[in-house]
């Protein structure tokens, strides 16, 4: 009964009919932000998110049904149970945040779809390199920080009179959001040299370790796709295998008669 429903489960139209109550269930609940659209037809949205949550939950059950203990296995799994649980919590006083985080069932899209699997996959397999060089981010904000502070805090507290308001303003450069006439070009009327400070921090945070990171994640995802490519010879292979055996058979029944 088990291997049944299991594959049923893992049907490809079993998948697609999950995929698309996901994407209706996005719709429900960016209807439910509108009051005039509750007001209207409050109770029939309601009743369809209803629906939306109680078809998750079957399909979870059913995954537990057909797997057992080994569906706590994969981490996709176990991400489907931890999204439609958090929907389960009843939105009472004090938990009405709850309400707004059932958007995060539409994050369910990426352990239904295969393409988007592989992009988190190779997200995740990049965080190891990743982690290295936020490091090196951070010593470099760091150090980054106390200069400017010493620097520039006593003409202008509100950007770099403490340690954090510094690092602060230092990340709102690194983004160069504004940077140049909103925070560079005022303190150096102050401070006439102060460029000698900022364009360095600015080739070596924005040019150069942000594009180490993006190196790092355009390699994972590389790799992702290679592993995939030899996966898919692998499995091409192996059955062609079989069919060349399966012929070999036929041939030798064949000529033994």
């Amino acid at each position: 009964m088990r291997a049944k429903v299991a594959s049923v489960i893992d049907r490809q139209a079993v998948q697609n009919f999950i995929l698309g109550v996901i994407l209706f269930n996005a719709v429900i609940l960016g209807m439910e932000t509108s009051d005039r659209l509750m007001q209207a037809a409050g109770p029939l949205i309601v009743t369809l998110d209803s629906i939306c949550l109680a078809i998750f939950v079957v399909e979870i059950a059913a995954k537990l049904y057909a797997r057992g203990g080994g569906f706590f296995r994969s981490g996709w799994n176990i991400f489907d149970f931890v999204i439609v649980g958090i929907s389960l919590i009843p939105a009472a006083q004090g938990l009405s945040v709850l309400r707004a985080l059932r958007i995060l069932r539409l994050l369910r899209v990426l352990s239904v779809t295969p393409s988007l699997r592989r992009v988190v996959e190779g997200l995740m397999n990049a965080l190891p390199g990743m982690g290295s060089v936020f490091l090196l981010m951070g010593i470099i904000f760091y150090i980054g920080s106390v200069m400017a502070t010493k620097l520039f805090g006593a003409a202008f507290p509100d950007w770099f009179g403490t340690l954090g308001l510094s690092a602060y303003s230092l990340f709102q450069i690194m983004t160069l959001e504004s940077w140049s006439m909103g925070i560079v070009r005022p303190v150096m009327e102050v401070y006439t040299h102060a460029w000698a400070f900022f364009v360095p921090f600015i080739l070596v945070t924005t040019f150069a370790v942000v594009n180490l990171v993006v190196g790092l994640i355009v390699n994972s995802m590389q790799d992702a796709h290679h592993e995939e490519d030899a996966e898919k010879t692998d499995t091409y292979r192996d059955e062609v295998f079989a069919r060349l055996d399966r012929i070999e058979t036929l041939l030798n029944e064949r000529a033994r008669r």
